[in-house]
């Protein structure tokens, strides 16, 4: 009976390699993984072959080589690793001398395909069966060698609901200035697959516990036992912001949004009668946001997304917005940004513990912007009817920033009253000279 049910293309390396004369095994997370039942997301396959050997092997194959040594092949839109054995440089290396050189006992496991077996030399399975996430052999040893795995026996821990073990966590902990290290393209990476765990909030409590949390995000440090104000039910300004987490879609963005949203509140928190006061945050909050983002190497498009969500954050609607306030709120979100706002929003006021009048407005809020959006509106310069020369020409002015303020005035008058984005009632304005250039 075969232990597990192998896709083709992973047997086809396979069967590759040991046509060549080498030894091949998956191994790793697909290992995990399949121990668990769950979906294999990452095939990696550790060989004796060397780099030079497997590039021959698959030279007909559709690969390249981005990481040292590993070679990824492509199939079917899918990338499946191939990496020599590792092991201490100079020596004879083996399946066993890999697996030990491998972070966590439940990642340094290799499936014999040939003999339909599991290597498991650390015990991988029996910590799966405990739930624990433990270093291979020396734990101090396998954070020296990388220091991302701190990062990682996190992120493994809440993605598989596991604990860390006493003495793994316990090392962490002693170890956490060693985060310093790593590439920030890596931590960016590792960040924003611990955001996308079904309950982040799990990771950020176990970093609280082992002291990465201040070499990570220290921003996020100073909302620890900050407390706020009866509208949040008592949460302190770190629970809120993970509740938030918690609550939005799993989406990197959203995730991440959600993350920085009040992450300036510690900075602008003032008592007033009694009460903390968070006034202007929102602006704050995306001015972090932007000096977090950009240490971390964030693109500027998603920087930008970002920071326009948290200015925003807070908009309060009431049903006395007249269609023109909620066409302007679009514009200055954006189209594309709107829905994602809105979600947003409703987690934010989830996460303050209770249901208020608040929710119900903001249900009212997207049933109206999804009517608007049903009938064509402007909500930028280029779309106006009538452009820069035209206005030159009726209000005899010379080039310069005086067309852009009139262009703006007229955008923000067709934006009140889309009806009016014609040229001949454009043209009409500026001749009756309806508003003050």
């Amino acid at each position: 009976m075969t232990m597990f049910q192998l896709p083709e293309f992973p047997c086809i390396i396979i069967r590759h390699l040991r046509q060549s004369g080498y030894e091949a095994y998956v191994v790793g997370g697909a290992v995990r993984d399949l121990c668990l039942q769950r979906p294999v997301v990452d095939w990696d396959i550790t060989t004796s072959a060397n780099h030079a050997i497997i590039k021959r092997v698959f030279k007909d194959f559709k690969h390249f080589s981005l990481k040292h040594e590993t070679v990824t092949l492509v199939h079917e839109g899918r990338h499946f690793e191939i990496t020599p054995f590792r092991g201490v440089k100079g020596s004879s290396r083996s399946i066993r001398q890999d697996l030990g050189a491998r972070d966590f006992t439940v990642n340094a496991m290799a499936f014999d395909v040939q003999q339909n077996r599991i290597i498991d030399p650390y015990q991988g399975r029996l910590d799966l069966s405990i739930k624990v996430i433990r270093a291979v052999k020396n734990p101090r040893d396998r954070f020296t060698e990388d220091p991302l795995r701190l990062l990682r026996a996190i992120r493994l821990a809440a993605e598989l609901r596991f604990q860390i073990e006493p003495t793994t966590r316990q090392t962490m902990a002693k170890m956490a200035d060693q985060l310093k290290k790593p590439a920030r393209e890596r931590i960016r990476a590792e960040l924003m697959k611990i955001l996308l765990v079904p309950k982040p909030s799990r990771a950020f409590s176990a970093m609280v516990q082992t002291n990465l949390l201040p070499y990570l995000l220290p921003e996020l440090s100073e909302g620890y036992r900050k407390r706020q104000n009866p509208h949040h039910h008592q949460y302190t300004i770190y629970k809120h912001i993970l509740v938030t987490v918690d609550q939005i879609q799993s989406d990197p963005i959203l995730r991440l949004t959600a993350l920085l949203h009040d992450i300036a509140k510690p900075r602008v928190r003032k008592k007033t009668n009694g009460q903390f006061r968070f006034i202007g945050h929102e602006t704050a909050s995306a001015d972090m946001a932007k000096n977090i983002m950009e240490r971390f190497g964030f693109s500027h498009a998603e920087i930008e997304k970002v920071t326009i969500l948290i200015r925003e954050h807070m908009m309060d609607y009431h049903p006395e917005w007249s269609d023109g306030a909620i066409r302007k709120l679009i514009q200055r979100v954006g189209v594309d940004n709107i829905d994602d706002l809105l979600k947003l929003r409703r987690a934010d006021l989830l996460a303050h513990g209770h249901l208020d009048n608040k929710i119900k407005l903001l249900t009212m809020l997207e049933k109206r912007i999804r009517q608007l959006s049903q009938k064509p509106f402007i909500i930028k310069m280029q779309e106006l009817a009538i452009t820069g020369k035209e206005v030159m020409r009726i209000l005899e002015l010379s080039p310069g920033p005086k067309i852009g303020h009139v262009l703006h005035l007229l955008l923000d008058k067709v934006i009140e009253d889309p009806y009016l984005n014609t040229k001949k009632n454009l043209c009409k304005m500026l001749q009756n000279k309806s508003f003050e250039v």
